[in-house]
């Protein structure tokens, strides 16, 4: 669902700008709050894990594919303000650094891959886990429903600005119908895919899911050496023998993995929103982008001929963008935090 430069008029591209602005400012107040000792460390993480996710397309229908988006699966480990944040880290790498994402767009794709998705799959994600028994299977039944929702709700909001701006004299219904269709069929994988990360997170390490925090009572969890409770707080021992750092290594080396590797074997098929603008004309109103001659522009790097090597170069690349930016962003942020006590990210990383 990156949109690119030219499918919506000046007045709503620089309206969803101060809008997605705002939104962000509002975060980055907001996960002051979130970024503790575990959670400021994820969240790079969590950022590194989207970028490299969103290089993998999956096949969803004939000629069409689709590709995590991430907001939900980001509100969950880390909270809805940092979410916004990471998948907006994200998006400015994809944009400056690789040409995906209209940059006059970045307010739109904002609006619609951070803000939406990370709202609309937070509240989702705590009205079932409010609602059903506090056990992990509620949360990964969340999770699921949270990143299914999430993903047609994007598609909704974007069908409602190309109603208030579009370029192209496409019938709303039309439009409404076919990204409808699709993304939800998109958000069944988004939410397998969600669903899977979740319950990972939560078979090692389960302290480390913000979700699983604040609920009504204490969660209880099965591990391997038992029951685990995880309350309205973090757990001040971590509930296995993994520290910190060995699961930020770990995860790392996945999101290494998935753009290095795994990226090859993505479906070339056009994504959602590049199939309906391409079945409905609206992809002739699509603009040159500004990055287009950058050197990873198209998730590859210039000058290298050999296919496999010059995208795993990039996709790597890609991730190690995302960290320097995304640690940048939440250190700022965490380093404004207000002191409440517990251990120091030094004494957290030890554990």
């Amino acid at each position: 669902m990156h949109v690119p430069d030219g499918f919506f008029d000046v007045p709503v591209s620089v309206g969803a700008g101060v809008f997605a602005a705002a939104g962000v400012a509002v975060c980055l107040r907001g996960a002051r709050r979130e970024l503790d000792d575990r959670t400021a460390p994820m969240a790079g993480l969590v950022a590194a894990f989207v970028f490299a996710a969103q290089m993998l397309n999956f096949p969803v229908a004939a000629g069409t594919s689709g590709h995590l988006l991430g907001g939900a699966l980001a509100a969950i480990l880390v909270g809805p303000y940092t979410a916004v944040l990471c998948v907006a880290v994200v998006l400015l790498v994809q944009g400056f650094f690789f040409a995906d994402g209209g940059l006059t767009a970045l307010g739109v794709n904002i609006t619609l891959m951070a803000i939406v998705t990370s709202v609309v799959g937070w509240a989702v994600f705590r009205l079932v886990t409010r609602t059903g028994p506090h056990r992990r299977g509620t949360l990964v039944a969340a999770s699921f429903l949270a990143a299914l929702v999430s993903v047609p709700a994007a598609a909704l909001v974007f069908t409602v600005l190309f109603w208030l701006g579009g370029t192209a004299p496409i019938d709303l219904g039309a439009v409404a119908a076919a990204m409808g269709g699709v993304h939800v069929l998109i958000g069944l994988g988004e939410g397998l895919i969600t669903a899977l990360t979740v319950s990972s997170v939560l078979a090692v390490r389960p302290d480390l899911v913000y979700g699983a925090r604040g609920t009504a009572g204490p969660l209880v969890l099965r591990t391997a050496e038992g029951e685990v409770e995880v309350g309205g707080r973090p757990a001040e021992k971590p509930s296995t023998g993994i520290g910190l750092r060995p699961v930020l290594a770990g995860g790392a080396i996945v999101a290494v993995l998935l753009a290095g590797v795994v990226s090859f074997y993505a479906s070339s098929a056009p994504d959602g929103l590049e199939k309906v603008a391409s079945d409905k004309g609206l992809s002739a109103q699509e603009k040159p982008h500004a990055a287009e001659d950058a050197p990873l522009a198209g998730y590859s790097v210039r000058g290298l001929s050999d296919q496999r090597l010059s995208g795993g170069l990039a996709g790597v690349a890609g991730v190690a963008l995302t960290v320097a930016a995304g640690g940048g962003v939440f250190y700022a942020v965490r380093r404004r935090r207000r002191p409440t006590g517990g251990v120091s990210p030094a004494g957290a990383l030890a554990k």
